[in-house]
């Protein structure tokens, strides 16, 4: 039609629908492929085939009137019935994975080869998903599920499931695959498997919302490449598409992803907005660990920008947020950050304590990067307080700690230049705030030159590229 039907009209048809064939056509309403095929069903071409159909087949309903409520109706329920048959599948999914993943990493394969029961749609998902949950714990296991899902998406029915929705969360597979390379320093890898990603998402349903996630990996890629204007257009993409879908709480989720592209950049401040619009969209009960993310990089980006009275009240309120996630990397950044609120706010004692406490923390676990960016927190510390010995005490810890540990081989040649001017007890606070500053760039920025300044007549060998 080349007007608008009539209000009248369209009341009219709606009227005339039941409840059944009022929810299919709001089903396609709202799905774009459905749409696509409705619009080839309405296409001149076609409509005149289905009327010469028309003409041979005997339709039910009333002489010279087609009634298609019958066929909509068995078209309905052949939905339902195939909905309640995925829900099922999920409900038995979680036991079906638990029991795949108690078997060693080298049987997982042959299981999901040679047993039908784990031949599912829940199971597939499951096992996504699962990719997706243990690239923050275990990058490496995280890429062996992808692997495992996109093994077992070979041996899905097709004919039952559809090809496009399987292609859809192949897709997704590779997404996450790449994601735990990138999480791995694999840039190349992971670049390989997004290529991979989105030659699925182009075989598959068109879902924008499976656009949307792939952006958003992607995106973490390009920040990890300092590619930071082209992270942030994909980001900005995925955002307007899962906020027109209503998807709020992985909306939530670029947002974060937005403000890590910031404290990458080392512009935390411009960060701090996006959080807090974060923290209306993300469901805390869907995924606590993203909120926690939120709430912690809120109060980071706070203190950094030096905004400690504001970050302490943030911290305040998520103190049980910290206490769902019980576990070592969460209490650490909590103290850490504590340490740098206390330290802001002139309590130098308080500030000492819990610098002193991430640091053995973090220690243990062998993050070498934040033990020396927390052990530059408490130096700075000692060197506002005039405490030299302090200070030099703490140079001469760190160096032999990172010197065989695959750190930036320039910011191991601006440590070692501050070591040499505290030993000489010349590594005052704005040196130590300097090397900071510096490390804290570098720990992003592999290419990342040390340019020597006022460090009291002491001078440094530059060095360039990281230590492998």
């Amino acid at each position: 039609m080349k007007i608008h039907p009539h209000e009248l009209l369209l009341e009219e048809l709606l009227g005339s629908l039941s409840d059944d064939q009022r929810k299919v056509l709001g089903h396609v309403l709202r799905c774009e492929p459905c749409r696509e095929k409705a619009g080839e069903l309405l296409h001149p071409r076609r409509l005149h085939l289905m009327q010469k159909i028309g003409k041979l087949l005997r339709w039910p309903g009333r002489a010279g009137q087609v009634d298609y409520g019958p066929i909509i109706e068995r078209s309905s329920r052949f939905f339902q019935g195939r909905q309640a048959g995925y829900e099922k599948e999920r409900a038995e999914a979680e036991t079906l994975l638990a029991e795949l993943l108690s078997y060693p990493a080298e049987r997982r394969r042959l299981c999901v080869l040679n047993r039908l029961r784990l031949h599912t749609w829940g199971v597939y998902e499951k096992l996504v998903e699962s990719s997706r949950e243990q690239s923050f714990h275990d990058p490496r296991d995280a890429e062996a599920l992808a692997a495992l899902a996109l093994e077992l998406s070979e041996r899905l029915d097709s004919d039952y499931y559809g090809p496009q929705r399987i292609a859809d969360l192949r897709a997704r597979a590779w997404g996450f695959a790449g994601n735990a390379r990138r999480v791995q320093g694999d840039l190349r890898g992971a670049g390989e498997a997004f290529e991979r990603a989105f030659e699925h998402l182009r075989l598959g349903t068109r879902e924008p919302i499976e656009r949307a996630i792939l952006l958003d990996l992607r995106a973490s890629l390009l920040r990890a490449e300092r590619r930071f204007s082209e992270a942030m257009e994909l980001l900005e993409e995925a955002l307007a598409i899962l906020l027109i879908a209503g998807d709020q709480h992985r909306a939530g989720r670029v947002l974060v992803n937005m403000d890590n592209i910031h404290h990458h950049a080392g512009t935390p401040e411009q960060g701090i907005p996006l959080l807090y619009r974060a923290l209306e969209l993300i469901d805390p009960q869907q995924e606590p660990r993203l909120a926690l993310c939120a709430w912690h990089n809120l109060v980071d980006d706070l203190a950094e920008a030096g905004c400690f009275m504001e970050a302490q009240k943030i911290l305040r309120r998520a103190i049980p947020i910290y206490r769902q996630i019980p576990e070592p990397w969460s209490g650490l950044r909590r103290q850490w950050v504590e340490g740098k609120i206390a330290r802001g706010l002139g309590q130098d004692g308080r500030a000492e304590d819990l610098l002193t406490a991430a640091r053995n923390g973090f220690l243990e676990q062998g993050l070498s990067y934040d033990v020396a960016l927390v052990s530059l927190e408490l130096a700075a510390l000692y060197a506002g307080q005039g405490h030299t010995a302090e200070v030099k005490r703490i140079a001469a810890e760190m160096l032999p700690l990172f010197s065989a540990r695959g750190i930036h081989r320039e910011a191991l040649a601006a440590l070692a230049l501050w070591r040499r001017a505290a030993e000489a007890e010349q590594a005052g606070i704005g040196l130590t705030t300097e090397l900071l500053a510096f490390w804290k760039r570098s720990r992003f920025d592999p290419d990342l030159r040390f340019e020597t300044r006022n460090f009291g007549g002491i001078e440094a060998v530059p060095a360039s590229g990281p230590l492998s």
